[in-house]
């Protein structure tokens, strides 16, 4: 028997994770080979392919003139086939390829990144040559546990004017923030353990969260912070050990958490014991005097995680955390015994742009240009009639609910046909099977006059 390519069988298998789901239903028509062909760049013989495989497994049947189907006498899928933290986690990952996806001349509206040319003039390649004058030597070897000092330097001040107060011994340096979610988690989560997160909050945190066998259980997420009503009565009954929340430019929803929230969160954190992960990847992008709980609290009950992909380069993987001494020696080792170091090249490219001059003038544009995106987005966002989450001045992303759009998901598969692709709602949501109305939008995206043309001409239909 010939063995089916690996691009078919990875189609087959996204396509039936989303039957599994609950993104088709039974009956549904599934999308034209030509669109999938289209929209992913595979050879029409392909997607042929992938399809036939769906047909073999019983979930899709061929209608002749008319397309492929979702069958409507599927039998239920073995429990014991997505059982284990790996399967837990699988529809995270899938969700995760989906928005990571490079589709050609589509219109990323759920793009989680800025554009490109919002980073453009930070040239990396220029500084190469300065990198390599800064210790050649150092650069065949592990660094230190801690990652490179000068750098921890540089993110004392940094924290310093965001009026974080810490120390080098305080900061570990990591492969990007989700290196340093994984950090902790690894460290304070046992399985089964109850943790708090926002909801909607981040999906890749849900993932490793599901990875490790966690109890996740959602704090509502309000147009000024986490639902405190809510946040008290879960931290009364379930005794959990950590909160992970978004004070600032919170994903996906883009508001801030206010300064009387942020008090209140941090007595709370006093009175029931447990410690706050502060995950703050868009800082770069708010006004430095932005209310932060680490910098409320000093790094006593809260664990501060920053990073560099948003406004720098996702490229070069450099985040850290930053925490109370005894934790950061702790983290430190973990790192060490799991990934031996981070990236020293990496770390020192970042210290090399740091210590230019070009820095603050780069932060500046970046911040402009996010200001003036914000208000166009939300400019065509509500000339659509769109209802948006909160109105702000800077944030990458929107959340909002488009006329006449019950499900987000199904809005996404009718824009992904036009070659727009979307973040619905569920993907952000502890519950990924709810549906929900709402999407995260892009705002440089929104922008684009493509987004508002194709929608009102779906809409119209």
């Amino acid at each position: 028997m010939t063995r089916p390519a690996p691009i078919a069988s990875s189609l087959a298998d996204s396509i039936a994770r989303q039957i599994e789901e609950g993104a088709y239903k039974a009956g549904d028509k599934l999308p034209s080979l030509r669109t999938l062909a289209q929209l992913h760049g595979y050879a029409k013989n392909t997607v042929v392919a992938g399809f036939e495989l769906l047909v073999a497994r019983g979930l899709v049947e061929p209608r002749r003139g008319a397309g492929y189907f979702v069958r409507t006498d599927m039998k239920p899928s073995n429990p014991d086939e997505t059982t284990g933290s790996f399967g837990r986690a699988m529809d995270i990952v899938w969700m995760m390829r989906e928005q990571f996806k490079t589709v050609p001349d589509a219109l990323p509206v759920g793009d989680g990144f800025p554009p490109v040319e919002w980073l453009s003039d930070v040239r990396l390649d220029k500084h190469h040559h300065k990198v390599v004058r800064t210790g050649l030597g150092a650069l065949f070897r592990y660094g230190t546990r801690f990652g490179y000092a000068p750098l921890r330097n540089h993110l004392v001040r940094k924290l310093g004017d965001f009026g974080i107060d810490a120390e080098p011994r305080q900061i570990v340096l990591t492969q990007g923030a989700n290196a340093a979610l994984d950090l902790v988690i690894r460290y304070f989560v046992p399985p089964g353990g109850t943790v708090l997160v926002d909801d909607p909050g981040y999906y890749l945190l849900f993932g490793k969260l599901k990875l490790a066998g966690a109890n996740i259980v959602g704090v509502p997420r309000l147009a000024d912070g986490p639902d405190l009503a809510a946040l008290e009565q879960l931290l009364v009954t379930l005794k959990p050990q950590l909160f992970f929340t978004q004070s600032v430019a919170h994903n996906p929803t883009g508001s801030d958490t206010s300064p009387a929230k942020a008090y209140r969160i941090l007595q709370l954190a006093q009175q029931h014991n447990f410690m706050i992960v502060e995950n703050d990847p868009l800082a770069d992008f708010k006004p430095m005097a932005s209310t932060r709980l680490s910098s409320l609290d000093h790094l006593e009950r809260t664990i501060y995680i920053g990073s560099f992909s948003k406004s720098f380069s996702a490229a070069l993987r450099v985040g850290f955390i930053a925490c109370s001494v005894d934790l950061a020696s702790d983290l430190a080792d973990l790192k060490a015994l799991i990934h031996a170091n981070s990236s020293e090249y990496c770390e020192r490219m970042l210290d090399v742009i740091l210590s230019e001059g070009n820095y603050p003038k780069h932060l500046a544009r970046l911040r402009d240009r996010l200001g003036l995106a914000t208000q166009k987005a939300q400019v065509v966002l509500e000339g659509l009639g769109a209802n948006i989450f909160t109105r702000t001045p800077h944030s990458l992303y929107l959340w909002a609910t488009l006329p006449g759009v019950t499900d987000s998901l199904k809005l996404a598969r009718d824009m992904m046909s036009q070659r727009v692709l979307m973040a619905p709602g569920r993907l952000f949501c502890v519950d990924s099977s709810s549906v929900s109305a709402w999407s995260r939008f892009n705002v440089s995206a929104v922008i684009d006059p493509r987004f508002e043309e194709i929608f009102s001409t779906l809409s119209n239909k």
